[in-house]
Formats: C-alpha cells, structure tokens, sequence
C-alpha cells in the first residue's frame, strides 16, 4: 500500500507551509495543530526513522510580531519579519520537540548552499552530522539575507534539494490540499491522482499557482519539487495537513498523491557521480588504497601517491592505480593545492600540514562511486 512508503522510509524529510503553521487571524503559532504534528514526528523516531523538518512560518509569525499590515511587503519588511520570526519559530520547535526528548538544531539555507557543490557539501556534512547525533533538524530558507535572484521562494523546491543533498527516502509535503488533481479540484469533473509513476508534461499541465499571502508555493512548484525528489530515488506525498497528526492520517490512508521513483537515493547518487559530472583532476592511488575502495571503504590521503589537474573542493575527480586503471569517481574533500600538501600523510597529520582541520577522508565513501570493469 502507498502509505507504507512513509512507514518504512528510513529518512524522511517533512515540509510544513506556513498557511498551516501560523492562525490567519492572529498571525500566531497554531498550537493544537503544532503539537499534534511534533507527536506525528517524535512517533517516527521512536520506530527508529530519521527525520528532517522544513518549515515555512519564520515571515508570518515575525509579520503579527512586528505589527506589519497584511498583504504584499516590501523585501527589507520581509527579510525583517524573518529575522524576528525566526526566533520565535526556533523557540516553538525547541520547546516541543524537548517535550519528547530531542534535540532540535535550526540549519538556514539559501539557493547558493544546495546549488554551489562547496557549500551544498559542507551543508550536506552538517545535516547528516546532526542526524547521526540524534537532533531534527529544523531547515528554513534564510530570509534574512536571501534576495529575490538568489532565492527559491518556497520551501518545496528547497525541502526536494534537502532531501536528495541527505538522501532521504520519503519527502512529505504537507499542504492546503489533499494532492494533485487533473483540474482546479473546485472544476466539474476533477479527478484525484493518488499515483503519479512519471511527471510528464501532462502532469506538469496540471499545476496551479499559489494559494494564499502566507503561501508562496502552489501545485507548480510542488510538481517541480516531484521532478527534483524523484531523480535522487526519493518517494513524495502532497497531502493535506488541515488535520491534527497529519502524518498519522497519510499512514492511516488519507487521500494523497504520491509521486514514484524507480531507483534508491543510494543508485541515484552513484549515478549522478559517476554520469553527471565532469571529473576535473585525477588522484594517483596505491595498491592498499584500490583494495580498501573495493572493500567500500573511503579514499584517505594516506592512500594518495599523485595529483593531476586542477580542481576545487566538491569537484569531480577520476581515482587511477599507479597503472593508470580508472578505479572510481568521486568528489573530492579537498582542492587539488591542499591535496599536494597531504597525501602519503596520515589523517591526523591534515591540520599541521594545512594549518585547518579538514576532512578525514580524501573522498568519502558515500561520494565515491567504483567503476565497473
């Protein structure tokens, strides 16, 4: 059954629109259905999934607290009412999610940190870092600073780009609608889609725009988070979060759509690796280190004899044998100057030789992907 794609999701990220977060009328935390959500999230963690929250609210919550009038702001009210907003969302997730016994870390991106490969790494170590310590992370875009030419504008194409920089399994979108319909569901004759195996551009026909003030995302920019989530492996629900424990109610089998992948976020990943990306340099690596990779072990510089070309951190490279066999691909932790400076040397000896504590592994494993012969 369908809803046993959130049950068994090992990592799921869980989009919440501020149009729920937030009561209309007040501008404040609607705390009935805020509860009931952290109950939905702390349920899934104590049955051993992993999850990661992004939520919108940050400029609502901050326009009732500055006083800002309703309708359209300028951006410097904006990037305001975020900045005040923030510490009040921050607070609210803090205070429930302690409640249940966890560790709540706010993580603000913008489009450069998913878009930029340096920056979408370093991301990408912190969130998986968080997770493995047990803390949600709680992510919003960062208002504050972002401008109109480098920002998404709505949490749904940022919560596809979250999860595929975590490799998560199931991304939820929760919203003021119960799924993708073939016309506005308020035409004659609207039909329910609870599956959707392909975008295509008929699907792609079907979005709408945006819903409210507080919404800046509607079913189009849904259908582009669809096309973002499933290219990674990663399955996603649009469904209705006007009820309390919604996440309950989609495992419970309330209407959806849940839009397909045919792959793994782990194959999709290697794929993109070893596919997608131009490999800008090549690493020269010892016997010992060829075998610890078919092991499926990561690259150390200990393993590392040569560098060639030159690359940046977060660039693709091609790994050689000293025969110059193509072992594997991957992205590098480091630039090609400060690869010269480590390798041959041991893990512990990067920060006396770099002056920085770096990475451990030259590549690590999950970025690393083995030729086939």
């Amino acid at each position: 059954m369908n809803e046993e794609r959130l049950t068994k999701a090992k990592r799921v990220v869980v989009k919440i629109g501020s149009a729920l977060l937030t009561d209309k009328a007040t501008g404040k935390l609607n705390q009935s259905w805020f509860a009931s959500m952290i109950e939905d999230v702390a349920r899934l963690r104590a049955r051993g999934q992993e999850v990661v929250i992004v939520s919108s609210g940050a400029i609502a919550l901050g326009r009732g607290a500055l006083g800002l009038p309703k309708g359209t702001l300028k951006l410097e009210e904006s990037q305001a009412a975020a900045a005040a907003g923030q510490i009040h969302l921050a607070h609210a997730f803090q205070e429930a999610l302690k409640t249940h016994g966890a560790t709540c870390a706010q993580v603000l991106l913008t489009l450069d940190d998913t878009e930029q490969r340096r920056r979408y790494l370093n991301a990408r170590s912190t969130l998986t870092t968080l997770i493995k310590l047990g803390a949600v992370p709680v992510i919003n875009e960062n208002d504050t600073i972002a401008t109109t030419e480098i920002r998404y504008g709505d949490n749904d194409r940022l919560a596809a780009r979250v999860a595929t920089m975590i490799s998560a399994d199931c991304l939820v979108l929760l919203s003021d609608i119960d799924g993708l319909y073939t016309a506005p569901p308020q035409t004659p004759g609207a039909k329910h889609l609870p599956v959707v195996k392909a975008v295509t551009p008929e699907i792609e026909a079907m979005a709408g725009d945006a819903g409210s003030e507080f919404s800046k995302g509607g079913m189009k920019t849904k259908i582009e988070a669809a096309k973002i989530a499933v290219s990674a492996g990663c399955q996603m629900v649009i469904a209705s979060g006007h009820v309390l424990a919604p996440l309950k109610a989609i495992e419970d089998g309330a209407r959806a759509t849940w839009f397909l992948a045919d792959q793994s976020p782990a194959s999709a990943r290697k794929r993109w690796i070893q596919g997608s990306l131009q490999p800008r340099g090549k690493l020269i690596i010892d016997q010992g280190a060829a075998k610890a990779l078919e092991g499926g072990r990561s690259l150390l510089p200990a393993g590392v004899s040569g560098v060639e070309g030159h690359f940046e951190r977060g660039d693709a490279v091609m790994v050689k044998t000293a025969e110059g066999r193509e072992i594997a691909r991957g992205l590098v932790a480091y630039s090609s100057e400060d690869a010269q400076l480590i390798i041959g040397h041991n893990s512990s000896e990067i920060e006396a030789r770099l002056g920085y504590r770096g990475r451990t592994a030259m590549i690590h494993r999950d970025d690393l992907v083995l030729t086939k012969r």
